[in-house]
């Protein structure tokens, strides 16, 4: 009998994942821009553009999403049951006509070091599971004398996907499969691993998702294991702790309002279980030009405000931050958006923070976060959540301040002082966000 308590125990142990990712990730993702169809040219420009004009802003992480091993993948949506790229012992390589440098048995390597040599960190995307294509074809689990049809769990598929069943714990040769994998992908140089259809409600993948973290962080690289989908179960946030980095709070998130809004109560909710190590995660940043994958651009449908309130709750909670679209085709705004100094020093040193309220009045509706600075003093946002400009005014005492507080707005530089009470003028779906010492 496998003992799930057992196994975290001993994970725990083996590998203090708090010791790894002591700040939330930064980086970029291929997904909302190009879907399953993302293509190596398009990998090596924005890891160039990253680090001509991000990286020293923090951001790091270049990260290729789901079916790299898909040879016709071209759009958003994925080809039912498509002829995979695997080797002998059934491991996913990437397809040599959209990944050319992986030609001869190279993989990932030869991008992975062309990544690194940009000072920057290479991720991909997996699937849990073994690929349904090695199950039918039987073919051997790399170490052992097992198969791939004898460690599979064929009643464990994913709903969206049809590449893989999963990989069944309690089958000998199992974690063996996983740990081909994670040695293949630690010869190729990955630092980040983003592993899908493991996140959500977890019936039958939860020890599945132990022994593959387990796998992991024993392949002798460090790798940043994120999990999704979500939303994640907000009652199995101590598993996650102990075996992710990263696990998603919500569902793909998209350039939609109604999915901004609903964050609020999301991050509320999780905002205990942030901490080095281990960050729950709101998803990719929509920004810019993004879905590059339907014959022409598409700009991202939020407004400037919105994508304000976006970056100051995700900063102040520290989510990570992965930009999803296309790097090369950002305008001015963008590029202020996501190298504003103040903001992402917040996001590097927010510590409990919290939402103090959240008040509907008059016709629009306020919502105020505080943090403690890892640097000394405060931060404070203030959300606007309403459908009119407004202005809040801000008693100190609500956020348990009773002296004059002295600092700047962190969007606009204003310098800001203030006693007893402070007004703040947001406009309508935007945010203010400041740090008092």
């Amino acid at each position: 009998m496998i003992s799930l308590s057992g196994w975290i125990k001993d994970l725990r142990e083996e590998a203090n994942v708090s010791n790894f990712a002591l700040r939330a990730p930064m980086g970029w993702n291929s997904w909302d821009c190009y879907g399953a169809a993302v293509t190596e040219d398009i990998v090596r420009q924005n890891a160039k553009y990253m680090a001509e004009n991000l990286k020293q802003y923090g951001w790091e992480y270049v990260v290729v999403d789901i079916q790299w091993y898909e040879p016709e993948a071209g759009s958003h949506e994925y080809r039912p049951f498509a002829d995979l790229c695997m080797d002998e012992w059934g491991r996913l390589l990437p397809a040599e006509n959209r990944f050319p440098s992986a030609a001869g048995g190279k993989g990932f390597g030869p991008l992975a070091e062309y990544v690194h040599s940009l000072g920057l960190k290479f991720g991909i995307h997996i699937m849990r599971g073994i690929p349904r294509q090695a199950v039918h074809k039987n073919l051997p689990v790399k170490g052992t004398d097992k198969t791939a049809r004898e460690v599979a769990k064929t009643a464990s598929i994913c709903v969206w996907n049809s590449d893989m069943y999963g990989v069944d714990p309690h089958k000998e040769g199992a974690r063996a499969y996983y740990d081909s994998i994670f040695e293949l992908y630690a010869s190729w140089g990955v630092d980040f691993i983003k592993c899908d259809d493991i996140a959500r409600e977890m019936p039958h993948e939860e020890e599945e998702l132990v022994m593959l973290s387990e796998a992991l962080r024993g392949c002798g690289r460090e790798m940043v294991l994120s999990i999704s989908p979500g939303p994640a179960p907000l009652n199995k946030a101590e598993l996650f702790k102990q075996v992710a980095n990263m696990w998603r709070i919500t569902d793909d998130f998209w350039d939609k309002w109604e999915l901004l809004y609903d964050m609020f109560q999301r991050t509320e909710n999780w905002c205990t279980h942030v901490g080095a190590g281990h960050w729950p995660d709101a998803d990719m940043l929509p920004v810019g030009p993004i879905r590059q994958d339907y014959g022409k651009e598409n700009w991202t449908k939020f407004t400037e405000d919105e994508q304000i309130t976006m970056m100051t709750l995700w900063s102040i909670f520290r989510s990570p931050l992965m930009i999803g679209g296309e790097m090369t085709g950002f305008d001015e705004f963008t590029v202020k958006l996501l190298t504003n100094e103040g903001i992402l020093n917040m996001h590097k040193n927010s510590r409990h923070a919290h939402q103090v309220f959240r008040r509907k009045m008059a016709g629009t509706e306020f919502i105020v976060w505080i943090a403690v600075s890892a640097e000394g003093g405060n931060y404070l946002a203030v959300f606007n959540a309403g459908e009119e400009d407004a202005t809040l005014e801000l008693a100190l005492a609500e956020l348990e301040i009773y002296e004059e507080i002295n600092g700047k707005e962190l969007w606009s530089g204003e310098e800001v002082t203030a006693k007893a009470c402070m007004p703040v003028s947001v406009k309508k779906h935007s945010a203010k966000a400041f740090y008092f010492k």
